[in-house]
Order: C-alpha cells, then structure tokens, then sequence
C-alpha cells in the first residue's frame, strides 16, 4: 500500500510540491526571491514585500511565500508574454537583480495553505522578483528557454524539454560524498525518473555493493540522497511505464526506511542491466516469486482472497505508484440496499463470471449495437475499468492535491464525485461510459479513511441540494471500517473463493484479450492492451504524444497472465451446495443475474382527509369549470408517502384518480387515490428520474432521467416498452403538446422531436428536428400555446427566449444568480415568469422585455403553475404560495410538506397534487 502509505510524508513537508504542477512536469531549480508588487510606489512595495522561493519548472514558474498567508502563483510558461531583467531608473532602490515576468494569467494555490480548488486569475499583470545570491544572468537563459519551448506544439515542446533536462543531467554528477562508507563499491551509475503517482522526478542512480542511492536533481526530496540497503530489498520487479518496458519496482521489508522505489531508465537495455546488477549482488536476498507456489497456496487456502489478488495486480505490472496501472479488484458484492448482509445468500454477490459492462444485458445489447457498426479495430467498451480519474474517484478525499493535479485544479462536479456506494454501484451498471471496478482499499478497513471527509474538503453541493460530505454508506454498515470489514469477509467468502477464478479469467487470464474476450464481451478499446503498439518504433512526436494522452485518461489492461482457464480453488470444508461452482443455487436451479424490472409496491406512509367519510368521487364536479380564483380555498385532501426519495415530476389522470409520479431513487409510481393503493411501481433507472408527461390517451407515459435517457412506459402491459438515449448528459426537463417533443439536457441543448404516439403507440419514433445550443447546461424548459417559442433557463442563472421557426434566440437575459429552477409562459403567451436559486421570482412582458415584477420571495421556488392570467400558484419550501398576479401579491400561504415542494400538477375541477423533498405525495380540492 505504497500510495497510502506515504502520499502524507512526500506531499505535507513543503508548501510546493510536484502535485502543484502538471502531470509528468519537471521541476528543476529554485531560487531565494523577494516579489514586490509592480501596482504600488516603490517605497510601499519595498515594505511590503514578500520572502519566498521562485521554482524552475519546465513548463512553469512557481513562487512560494515562506508566510502562508499568501497564495502559492504559478506562472504558466505559455501564459506568460515577456521574462526579461528589470530595468529601473538609476536611483531605483529595488537594485538591478530583479527579473520580471509578465504574464497573461496566473494559477493561485493553497492561499492560507487550505487545500482546494486553484484561482485562476484572468487579469495577469506583471510580476518583479529581486533575487538574494545569484544574478539574473545566471537565471533568464533557462526561463527564457523554456519560454520559447512553451510556444511550441505540445509534442516539440516536449521534446525540448526532454533536451534541455538530458543536457542538465549530462552535466551532473553523483556526489560520492553521500556514500556510507569507504569500502563500498561503485557497481553502475545512470541516469533515471523516480516515480510517484502523478509525478517524474528526475536523478542519478548509483548501486554500490552495499546500497542503492537516488540522487534527484532538484531539492524536493526531504533529504538530498536517498538510499536502500540491499539487504532489505525483498522484490525487484520489472514494470512497464507508459508502454515502455523501462520500469524497475524494488519492495523492502516492512522495518526498512524506505519501503518501495518506482524507477524509469531512458531505455529497456539500461534498465534490465540495472536489474541484473542488483540480483547480482550478494547481499540481495529476494522472497520467493515464484507464480504456480503462489497458486497453489491460493488454491490451499493459506493465501487468502485479497493477498492473491495484489500478487496478481503486481506481477501484472499494476502498482501504488502508477495511477496508470493502480491495482484493480473486483466488486464482490450486489446488494446495498438491505439491512443487513447475506452472506450464505449467493444473490448478494455480483456475478464474477461477467466483466462490469456485460452485467446488465440491456446495456450490453447497446454495446453489442454499436461494435456490430464499428470499423476496425472494434471494441465493446470505449472507457476502461481502471483508469487514473477512476482511482482518484474514490481517493478524493484522502488525495484532495491529486485530483487537482489531473484535472488542472479542479474537483469533479459534485454530482460526479463518489457520493454513495449505491449511486455507484447503480452507475457501472447502468451508466454507457461507466464500466468501473473498485481499489484495494475497499478491502481494508485500516485504510477505510477515504471513505470519510477528515480534511473538511469543500466538494460542492448536489443537484439536490446536499452538500458532498462523507460517503453514504449501505444500510447494512455502520460506519466506514465496518464497511470495508465487511466488504473483506464478502471477499473471502465461499461464494466468491469459489468464483473468482472467472473473474480472474477475464481481467488477468485467457478471457482478457482477442477472440476469448470478444465472446466473453470483455473486448476494450486496443491501445489499452500490452504489445497492441510499439511506442518505440513512433516516431511522430505528435502520435506519440497522443498515445501517452490516451494511457493517462484512459488506462491500461493488465499484463496477461494465463493462457489457459485459472484453476478453481478447493471447497473449503463443510462447504454447501449453494457454493457449488456449477452457477446453481441449493434448490438446484440456475442462477445468474440480470437486470429485472424491481417493482416497489412498499406505500410508506398515508393520510386521507374525508370530512364527510364518502368515497372519492369527482363524479358530482364533473359539469364544473375551474374557476381559479378559489385556489387560496385549497385544502389537504390526502397525503402518501409513496417514495424514498424526492418527488421530482407528477401528474394526474384526466379524472384526478390516479397520480403519476417519478423520484431521485430512479422509481416510477402509479397510485389510485380512488382505491388508496399503488397500481404500477418499477425502478427504471440508477440515476433520478427528472421529468413525466401522460400520453393523451393514458396508455403510456414518457419519462426523462439523469441517465440521458427517455422512456416509454405501457400502462397496459406494466413495462417500459421503448428507451432511447437523446442527449450526452442528463435530462433535466421536458414537455410535449401536439406532437412535438421538447427534451432540455445539462449537456446545454434543447433538442425538438417529432412524435405522434398514436401512429406508433408501440415505440418511441422521434424525429429530430432542431437542436438549440446554449453556453450552460439547461436545467428547465416551458412552450407557448402554438409551439412557437420555447423558454429556458439554465444552470448559470440566465433565461432564454426561442424562435422556433427560426431556430434563433429573441432575447436572453441574465435573470438569476445561481441556477434557474422554473420557467413558464403565462396562458395567453404574453408574459413569462422564471424563478431561481437566488429566491426572486422575475416576470418579463415578452413583446417588448420589460420585466413586469422582480420579488424576493425569501425562498427558491422549484415548481409553478400559472393557469390563468390572474393567478399563480408556486411551491417553496414547504409551502404553496398563491399569487394574484393583477396585483402583483401574495394572497396566501398554504403550508403543505415538511420541506421543499419539487414537483406541481394541476388537474381538473381545481385538483391540485403536488410532490416534495420528503417523499410526499399530496392531493389537493377546493373547500
């Protein structure tokens, strides 16, 4: 556990580290400065000026205060427009050692040394650093070099960096003075890359008879020379980095200072006489490595589950140090939901026979769609189950500097980030681009800390509102090392010693690559395989360059390490039938699993509010015509909790007797208030369901989701009979009136369909017929009587206006701070109401854009309807608020659920229903 272990030592002695920088960046140099600030008279800036150090790296210039309070500035080298030598006037007291830089942008970082997001600071400005014990002479030629080198494509920048380092390191040499003793000698000197995660840390390599040293160019390393005694070396194993076979891993005992060391020679040559040089030596004495002894204590029982899988993620070339090739492991467990864990239940346990992508057959058959239409070289899966984000997916909060460092100073949307075990075991089996598998560490409750928000990260806040915290963990856990205890008892289970070896087959064995794992469906994209290209023998800068690219995002598969099927491991004793290897459960039928429709008929909670005690009947309203103008006379009429989760879209039946309902856990409901019970309930989806609209007929019903998708669901046969993936991110809102489908996405389009479901009730036959672009993801939508105009808001608080005949946007307004939640056109299509997460309610005369009313209303609004010009009932926190909106006022409050209302229909004979956060479905009637 290299990584865990020691990420704390390496990156908590010195403010800068290497992770501030991008991945693979060298650092170089560093030089004792003042910064004074070009903005203030010089008498001002002299007093006020700033001790630190100015850093060297290749393809960026680092100052760090020594005082904390101050940011660290990164000055990116090819931001950066002039660095040159200050030159003053004669009676400057600044003196003429100072170096300017001016710059176009500036990345600040670890401002009061908190850990977080980078600032970018788009203004730039000139920067003056007066140096302490060297002259700029000595300085500018490499800045500027470097400079130069930056204006390059990335493939020659590159490639002069690479030149101007090899140059560096021809000019050095290892200091003998470090040596332990005077009797050592000198077996080899090289040059080499010290790995770490993310990080390339050049120096010189010297093995002696006693001791192998690394000797880093910079002055990073918390001490100037590292060294390892031979005697402690346990493992030397041969690795490959970024395709090459250049890579050399040596493991010491546990009580040894240095536990591990990731080296990089120029070339395989060098490195496999540096291998052959240290077994060798006499006081290398090495464990035993040898591959069927290992086996065959697995197969025993004296190697337990986890231990066989590290040796096999390591002979494989997976390592701590290479968020390239972390070590992978296999999800185990099928069930977060229940209260307590099953183990001696085989439906608990994910089927290990079957690679992540392949474990929903619905998916599957899209993947199987796309590969039939694919040119060569085919594949099934375009991402990986193991990739550097993915790694860092579930690290993030133990590695909050290595996130930043991959994604250039960013955490990952919060929606995004890992939540919840269930979200994301859901997501790898739903999601097209999620194929994940887990991390040693879910196996190890001793590192179950990132599971856990210790360093208070700010993370972002959700979609719903939550704020990323800790990890949500399954029911049946109390708390994150219970988790992973448990999690290690599934592994070594029965159930799974008894089926890892298909597992093992397919990420390590004869499944893993060509014709066996396009017939196992374990067939991913080539260059993720060993051998697939000789990164060698490119000589193009640029492909080579988009090789390495394509590794760092995507990941490598494992070296393969058996041809032939991996030997089962023997039954333990007293071990039953339902831990048989024939894939049948103790009742002798077959089992595997599959992605069955879970239909939820659980009603939680109800409350029927009857003064008269009859039955529910609108048989005697049925002649009436709403008259809204009685909307503030609306009362409670009946409540069920019908959901888990937040209520997000609803509507009812053309006779108010049965509400459709949809929620963030991904289900769909149907409840009868006439007979006071559920008649549908399915989960469609791992991901929230955002949006519902009842088919005119009542026959079926579309429904939109996170997952990109729309659903066509047949209340006559009870399933969804039709599903098609419409946008690239989630769909956020949609609506439809005389056979025009407008669907809204975050992927920032309005997408507008043509769909008339009488022709074919049987399918989703859309046609496309426009796509509407915006400059944020779209988080609402409402149309016009006539299908004319389209209103929409998005995440970054503006409203837009649409032409659809013209496809062009009327007019767009900067409306809200914050997200828009709700837009509507009034009925008569003149005006337009939005409302957003900065509290106000905005109401726009669309002719000439004059807005009518801006109103603090003191909470968010999620929902309206405005179903006459006169009146607009809205939901807030809690509360339906009823406006007369001649009067521009509020008329009443009604307190309706516990917290916020989500989701507002309106039906006939003044029905009203509405959903909200706490999973309450609520019917009401005029008094």
């Amino acid at each position: 556990m290299a990584f865990v272990d020691a990420k704390n030592d390496t990156i908590d002695k010195e403010r800068f580290s290497l992770l501030l920088l991008e991945p693979g960046e060298i650092y170089l140099e560093d030089y004792s400065v003042y910064y004074y600030r070009n903005d203030l008279p010089e008498n001002e800036a002299i007093q006020r000026k700033v001790r630190g150090r100015l850093k060297v790296c290749s393809k960026s210039i680092v100052f760090t205060p020594q005082d904390a309070r101050f940011p660290i500035v990164k000055f990116i080298l090819r931001n950066c427009e002039r660095i040159t030598r200050w030159s003053g006037n004669l009676l400057s007291k600044l003196g003429n050692n100072v170096v300017s830089i001016e710059a176009k942008q500036t990345v600040e970082m670890k401002q009061d040394d908190v850990i977080g997001p980078y600032h970018f600071n788009k203004k730039g400005g000139k920067y003056m650093f007066s140096l302490n014990f060297v002259s700029p002479e000595k300085v500018l030629p490499q800045m500027c070099q470097l400079h130069r080198a930056s204006q390059l494509t990335p493939a020659d920048q590159n490639a002069m960096i690479s030149t101007i380092i090899q140059s560096l390191q021809n000019r050095v040499s290892f200091d003998t003075s470090w040596l332990g003793n005077l009797y050592e000698q000198i077996v080899m000197e090289t040059s080499c890359d010290r790995i770490s995660p993310l990080v390339v840390n050049p120096g010189k390599i010297m093995l002696t008879s006693s001791r192998l040293y690394f000797q880093p160019f910079n002055n990073l390393e918390p001490e100037p020379v590292t060294k390892m005694n031979l005697t402690e070396m346990k493992r030397i194993l041969k690795r490959r980095f970024l395709l090459r076979q250049v890579g050399l891993e040596i493991f010491c005992s546990k009580d040894s200072l240095i536990a591990d060391m990731y080296l990089v020679l120029p070339t395989a040559v060098e490195r496999d006489k540096l291998y052959e040089h240290l077994i060798e030596q006499g006081d290398v004495c090495l464990m035993e490595n040898d591959k069927e002894n290992m086996l065959l204590k697995w197969q025993s029982g004296s190697v337990t589950n986890l231990d066989y899988l590290l040796y096999l993620n390591s002979e494989a070339d997976r390592s701590f140090n290479d968020f390239t090739q972390y070590p992978v492991f296999p999800w185990v467990i099928a069930d977060y939901t229940s209260p307590t864990l099953d183990l001696s239940d085989p439906k608990t346990f994910r089927d290990l026979s079957k690679p992540i992508g392949a474990l929903n057959p619905k998916r599957l058959t899209r993947f199987k769609e796309r590969f039939s239409d694919m040119p060569e070289p085919r594949f099934l899966y375009g991402s990986h189950y193991s990739t550097p984000g993915y790694i860092l997916y579930y690290l993030v909060r133990v590695a909050p500097q290595y996130m930043l460092c991959l994604q250039s100073g960013r955490f990952d949307q919060p929606d995004r980030l890992f939540n919840s075990i269930q979200e994301t075991w859901s997501n790898v089996l739903s999601l097209p681009s999620d194929v994940k598998e887990v991390i040693p560490e879910f196996y190890l409750p001793e590192y179950s800390d990132f599971l856990i928000n210790k360093q208070s990260l700010d993370l972002g806040v959700r979609q719903d509102g939550s704020k990323v915290n800790h990890v949500t963990l399954p029911p049946w856990s109390s708390d994150p090392k219970d988790f992973c205890k448990k999690c290690r008892e599934a592994l070594e289970s029965e159930y799974v010693s008894m089926h890892l070896h298909k597992w093992i087959d397919l990420i390590y064995g004869f499944k893993q690559c060509g014709k066996e794992a396009e017939k196992y469906d374990n067939l991913f994209y080539y260059l993720t395989y060993e051998g697939a290209v000789d990164i060698e023998k490119v000589k193009d800068p640029n492909e080579r360059a988009a090789i390495e690219a394509q590794i760092m995002e995507f990941g490598q598969t494992p070296k393969q390490l058996f041809t032939k099927p991996h030997p089962t491991r023997f039954p333990a004793t007293g071990s039953d039938e339902m831990n048989s290897d024939d894939g049948k459960l103790a009742d002798g039928t077959e089992y595997e699993e599959e992605d069955e429709e879970y239909v939820d008929d659980d009603v939680i909670e109800s409350e029927v509010v009857d003064q008269d005690g009859s039955k529910y009947s609108d048989e005697e309203e049925s002649l009436e015509t709403n008259n809204w103008s009685q909307l503030a006379s609306l009362t409670l009429y009946q409540r069920h909790k019908l959901h888990r989760d937040m209520v997000t879209s609803l509507c009812l039946s053309g006779d108010n007797k049965l509400v459709y309902s949809v929620s963030q856990a991904g289900v769909f409901k149907v409840y009868s208030f006439e007979e006071q019970q559920q008649v549908r309930g399915i989960n469609l989806s791992s991901m929230p369901l955002s949006s519902i609209i009842l088919l005119p007929n009542e026959k079926m019903v579309l429904i939109a989701s996170w997952d990109n998708s729309l659903y066509l669901y047949s209340m006559e046969f009870g399933r969804v009979i039709s599903q098609l993936t419409l946008h690239d991110d989630a769909i956020s809102d949609m609506f439809w009136q005389d056979n025009m489908l407008f669907t809204c996405s975050w992927d920032s389009t309005i997408k507008v369909w043509l769909y008339d479901p009488v022709a074919d009730p049987k399918k989703l036959s859309l046609a496309p017929i426009m796509e509407l672009d915006h400059d944020a993801g779209v988080s609402c939508i409402h149309v016009n009587s006539s299908n004319s105009q389209i209103l929409s808001g998005t995440k970054d608080g503006n409203v837009y206006l649409w032409d659809v005949e013209c496809q062009t946007v009327l007019r767009q307004t900067q409306s809200h701070v914050g997200q828009v939640t709700c837009v509507k056109f009034s009925k008569d299509g003149q005006r337009m109401v939005s409302c957003g997460e900065d509290c106000y309610m905005r109401v726009v005369d669309i002719n000439t854009g004059t807005e009518i009313l801006a109103k603090d209303l003191g909470q968010s609004i999620s929902c309206l309807c405005w179903p006459e010009q006169q009146h607009l009932i809205a939901g807030g926190q809690g509360e339906l608020l009823v406006w007369d909106m001649a009067k521009a006022q509020l008329v009443t409050k009604i307190k309706a659920h516990e917290s916020m209302i989500a989701s507002m229909c309106l039906g006939s004979n003044l029905h009203v229903v509405t959903g909200g956060e706490d999973r309450n479905v609520i019917l009401w009637k005029k008094v």
